[in-house]
């Protein structure tokens, strides 16, 4: 009885999680509706202001636990290994997106384009963003996602947390891309019980993002085929290369995320 208690107690924690993240996002929202602002702005500003916000209530209320511990185990390699994993997973996932024939809506792609090209947009999509994510989705959902798990089933609390990451995303080519990283995102928070890993993967994998649209114009829709010019056999070399980063940094995280869990308390 007491297990099933505590079972559903966590399972309320965490459904209030991701309610209290929409709210302040639809909160944010319903405000500047009234504010007359250009579209672009008033984005920046609903998203500026929820991440901050979603930042003070999670951290204020201990929902998400932030310490140094973790960095006091000096765990450089793996923050690198963890930016080069970034770097390669991005191609390889977009593919993937492309293959199963998703596209974000016109008036979105729209929207994160011209957001991307504001300096302002980069402090809300290359930093506040990562942040906030990361504090909900594994300082928050996934950690009490393995609270609840038994020995073992580490893997179907990370999924879980990868599946509410990406369905908070509203749209099939954010959201399965979404899901991809936070399967990721959470593998290196259970291994390392740190977000620091995952702030460094979501800050790189979006500043790339960021730089792409701004040097490369014709990337704003998000088609691989369209940053070489339509060239699709480009595509296929440019999957395969990123692969030869991705399946070593997968390695070695593997083997570095293991020390560093050993003298990382839980």
């Amino acid at each position: 009885m007491t297990e099933n208690n505590n079972a559903l107690r966590g399972s309320l924690d965490i459904l209030w999680y991701a309610i209290v993240f929409l709210l302040l996002q639809l909160g944010f929202g319903a405000i500047f509706h009234f504010v007359k602002l250009q579209p672009v702005t008033s984005t920046i500003a609903i998203t500026s202001l929820s991440s901050l916000a979603t930042l003070l209530v999670f951290l204020k209320c201990k929902w998400a636990r932030v310490s140094n511990t973790w960095l006091q185990t000096r765990p450089w390699a793996v923050i690198v290994w963890a930016v080069l994993l970034a770097v390669g997973s991005m191609i390889p996932s977009e593919q993937l997106v492309e293959w199963m024939h998703f596209e974000m809506p016109e008036e979105m792609t729209k929207m994160m384009e011209g957001v991307m090209k504001k300096p302002l947009g980069y402090v809300v999509i290359g930093i506040l963003a990562p942040l906030a994510e990361e504090v909900v989705f594994r300082g928050a959902i996934l950690r009490k996602l393995l609270a609840m798990m038994p020995t073992g089933r580490h893997w179907v609390a990370i999924a879980i947390s990868a599946l509410i990451f990406g369905i908070v995303h509203f749209n099939l080519p954010q959201g399965i891309h979404a899901f991809l990283i936070g399967l990721l995102l959470g593998w290196m928070y259970y291994r390392t019980r740190s977000i620091i890993p995952g702030i460094v993967f979501h800050w790189i994998n979006n500043t790339i993002s960021y730089i792409m649209v701004n040097l490369m114009p014709q990337c704003a829709d998000g088609k691989l085929v369209d940053l070489f010019n339509g060239n699709e056999r480009m595509v296929i070399y440019a999957v395969l290369f990123s692969m030869l980063i991705f399946l070593p940094s997968i390695f070695q995280l593997n083997i570095r995320m293991r020390k560093a869990k050993d003298t990382t308390a839980e």
